[in-house]
């Protein structure tokens, strides 16, 4: 054999060697891409559930202070018309 020929032919060799690495490389890019998508739908969840559990605690401390501190019922109304101007203000952002 001439070295052309074996030189052409190693280049081949290596050509196949490398087709063969891409692939597998590919495949595992795509499994990653999947493991990515998966843990960020688990992400977004988790901090949905950390948004619920965050609202239901403080809904939770209200309700104790109201009721726990035996405050005059002027002091009740208050808290809760200070909440009522607050909903009444997240609800005028939300309408812009």
């Amino acid at each position: 054999m001439s070295s052309v020929a074996i030189q052409l032919e190693s280049i081949l060799d290596k050509t196949t060697r490398l087709i063969e690495l891409c692939a597998a490389l590919q495949e595992e890019n795509d499994l990653l891409k999947l493991e990515n998508q998966s843990l960020n739908v688990a992400l977004t969840t988790s901090k949905d559930k950390c948004k619920d559990l965050d609202e239901k605690m403080r809904v939770l401390k209200l309700a104790k202070s109201i009721e726990g501190n035996n405050e005059k019922s002027l002091d009740i109304k208050q808290k809760i018309n200070d909440f009522v101007r607050e909903i009444d203000r997240s609800i005028a952002l939300l309408k812009k």
